[in-house]
C-alpha cells in the first residue's frame, strides 16, 4: 500500500522534488524516510501562469491507513497498485473456452484477462489483422474503394486503433489501472502511467495491440481474422455458440464486443429475439484549428514552451433545448474518413503519438434525444444513416465529405471555399451548407455552441475554422440490457459488452468492462 497526496499544483518552472517535499509534509513524514513519485500530472492552463498539477505518491510509509485516517482529507489516499496478474491469480480455475466476438478495445482487455487465466478464448474479429487492414484503410483513401468488413471501424484494435489513443475516462475505476499497466507490458511509453490525460497515438498503439495479440495466443487462445459472426447458436434459451461467414464454433459463453458501429449485427440480434433498447447519443461535426492557434489562446504568451503539451480543451454549452459539446478532442491530429457501410460519409478524429500536426480537430457533438428517432427500436441507427448518406451526395458521391466554414456557418450561408486552414480529411472536402446534411435545428446548437466556446478560447472565433461532417459514431444508440451477471435478459451465456452494448464510451471504459465480463466469468 502507498499514499497518493493530489492537487498539488505548481508552475511549470518549479521543480518536481518541491511537489514531493510538499505531500512528505501533508503525511507528516520526512521525505528521507519515502519513496515519493509522480503518479499523475496534467496541465492547467487557467490564470497568468500555466501550472502542473500533480498526484504524489508515497510509498515505504508505515501505518498508511492510519495516516490517511488522521489526515482526514480528500486529497490524501490510500492506494494499491493493481494489474491483470494479480486480479486473476485467485480466482478459481476454469476449464471453459469462451467466445469473444470482437477485437476492440472491450474484446481484447476481456480476451486478455480470460487467457491470463488459463482459459485459452477464441476471438472472432470480422476485420483483418493489423498489417492487413492498414493496406485496406489505404486503398479506401486511395482508390475509394470501402472494405465494409475490414476498416477504420472493424479490424484489429477497434476504432480505437484509429484514434488519438486517448485514455482518459470519466468512470474512476480501479481497473483502469490494470489497463494501462497491460499497455506499457506490451509496448506502450510508460508516460501513460503518470500523465493524468494520457495518450498513445495510432502510430504508437498499432504494435501494442498487435503484441496483446500475440500475448493472447502465446497463453494459449486464438484470435480468428477475416470471421464475422452471422447469428447464434441456442438451445433451450440459451446460447451455445455462434454461427460466421467460417463456420460455427461453439461455446457456452460468448462475450459480444461488436463495438458501436456493427449495425448489421444489432439488426441480427434483433431478429433473433435479443432485448435491446434504443440509447440517446450525440452527431455532429468534426471542426479544425491551427494547433499554434489553440497554443497562444490556451497557454498565452507561454505558448511553445517545451514543458507544455499540445494544447486541448473540453467544452460544453447549453441553452434550453439546445446542447453542444466537444467530444475526442486530438491535438496536432487529422480527421479521417471512417466509413463502414456503402455510400455513406462518415469523419472520426486521430493523432499520431507526437501530436505534431497542423491541426487541431475535435468533434462538435449535438444530443440527440431516444424521442426524435425514428420508429423502430433500431432507429438511432436509421436516423445515423440518413445524415451519413445525405453527406455522401452533398460531398458527390465518392465519400468527399461535406464541408464549411465557421464564419459561413454563423452568418448562414455556403462556403465557396476555404481560408487559411486547410482541411485534413483525406478524401479531400467539397465546400457548401451542413444545413442539408444534419438534423433540424442542429446547426442553430452548433452556432450557440461555437459563440459560447469562443468566450474562453479565443480561437473559436476564427472564422476560418473548418466544419466536416458527419461525426455520427459518438458512441452507440442501442444498449443490450443485461443482469447483474453482465449476462444478456434474453439468453443465458450470452454477454453484450463495451460500447456496441451500450455500456462504455472510449477505449479505457470499454477496456474496464472486458475485463469485468472476463472476471465474472
Amino acid at each position: 500500500m502507498s499514499i497518493i497526496v493530489s492537487g498539488i499544483s505548481l508552475p511549470i518552472f518549479e521543480d518536481v522534488n518541491i511537489a514531493y517535499r510538499n505531500a512528505a509534509r501533508i503525511c507528516g513524514v520526512s521525505l528521507n524516510e519515502v519513496v515519493a513519485r509522480e503518479f499523475k500530472c496534467s496541465a492547467d492552463a487557467r490564470g497568468h501562469m500555466p501550472k502542473f498539477v500533480r498526484s504524489i505518491e508515497l510509498d515505504g510509509i508505515e501505518n498508511e491507513a492510519d495516516i490517511v485516517k488522521k489526515i482526514d482529507r480528500p486529497n490524501v489516499k490510500l492506494h494499491s497498485h493493481i494489474d491483470l496478474e494479480s486480479l486473476v491469480s485467485n480466482l478459481p480455475p476454469s476449464s471453459a473456452r469462451p467466445i469473444v466476438v470482437g477485437f476492440g478495445p472491450s474484446g481484447m482487455f476481456a480476451a486478455l484477462t480470460l487467457a491470463l487465466r488459463g482459459m485459452a478464448p477464441i476471438v472472432l474479429e470480422r476485420g483483418e489483422c493489423l498489417e492487413e487492414r492498414d493496406g485496406s484503410v489505404d486503398i479506401f483513401y486511395r482508390q475509394r474503394r470501402l472494405n465494409i468488413d475490414s476498416n477504420i471501424q472493424f479490424g484489429e484494435g477497434g476504432a480505437g486503433a484509429y484514434s488519438d489513443g486517448k485514455l482518459t475516462t470519466r468512470i474512476n475505476d480501479p481497473y483502469c489501472e490494470a489497463v494501462l499497466d497491460a499497455f506499457v507490458k506490451n509496448g506502450a511509453p510508460s508516460d501513460i502511467l503518470r500523465n493524468a490525460k494520457p495518450h498513445i497515438g495510432t502510430d504508437v498503439l498499432k504494435p501494442v495491440v498487435v503484441n496483446i495479440r500475440k500475448q493472447i495466443e502465446r497463453l494459449g487462445g486464438r484470435v480468428l481474422f477475416k470471421t464475422r459472426v452471422d447469428g447464434l447458436l441456442l438451445r433451450a434459451g440459451r446460447v451455445i455458440g455462434v454461427m460466421t461467414n467460417n463456420g460455427d464454433f461453439e461455446s457456452d459463453a460468448v462475450i459480444l464486443a461488436i463495438g458501436h458501429s456493427a449495425r448489421d449485427t444489432a439488426q441480427i440480434l434483433l431478429d433473433l429475439g435479443v432485448e435491446i433498447h434504443p440509447k440517446p447519443f450525440s452527431m455532429g461535426v468534426r471542426i479544425e484549428h491551427l494547433q499554434e492557434d489553440l497554443d497562444r489562446s490556451m497557454y498565452g504568451k507561454y505558448a511553445g514552451n517545451p514543458l507544455l503539451p499540445s494544447a486541448e480543451y473540453q467544452l460544453s454549452y447549453r441553452n434550453g433545448e439546445r446542447a453542444c459539446y466537444s467530444f475526442c478532442m486530438c491535438p496536432g491530429g487529422s480527421v479521417v474518413a471512417a466509413a463502414s457501410e456503402y455510400g455513406r460519409v462518415v469523419t472520426n478524429g486521430m493523432s499520431r503519438h507526437a501530436r505534431d500536426g497542423r491541426n487541431a480537430n475535435a468533434a462538435l457533438a449535438v444530443p440527440v434525444s431516444v424521442e426524435s428517432f425514428p420508429g423502430g427500436v433500431l432507429g438511432g441507427i436509421d436516423l445515423a444513416r440518413g445524415v451519413e448518406a445525405a453527406a455522401f451526395l452533398a460531398g458527390g458521391s465518392d465519400y468527399t465529405a461535406p464541408a464549411q466554414l465557421v464564419r459561413d456557418l454563423l452568418e448562414g450561408k455556403p462556403s465557396r471555399c476555404g481560408g487559411r486552414i486547410k482541411p485534413t480529411f483525406p478524401m479531400g472536402v467539397r465546400w457548401g451548407s451542413l444545413e442539408g446534411v444534419l438534423p433540424d435545428g442542429f446547426t442553430d446548437s452548433l452556432r450557440e455552441g461555437l459563440l459560447s466556446f469562443a468566450k474562453s478560447i479565443r480561437c473559436f472565433g476564427d472564422g476560418d475554422a473548418v466544419m466536416t461532417a458527419p461525426e455520427t459514431r459518438t458512441s452507440s444508440p442501442i444498449r443490450i440490457p443485461r443482469n447483474t451477471d453482465f449476462s444478456s435478459l434474453t439468453y443465458s451465456g450470452l454477454y453484450p459488452c463495451g460500447e456496441g452494448a451500450g455500456y462504455a464510451g472510449g477505449i479505457m471504459s470499454a477496456a474496464v468492462d472486458g475485463i469485468r465480463i472476463a472476471m465474472s466469468l
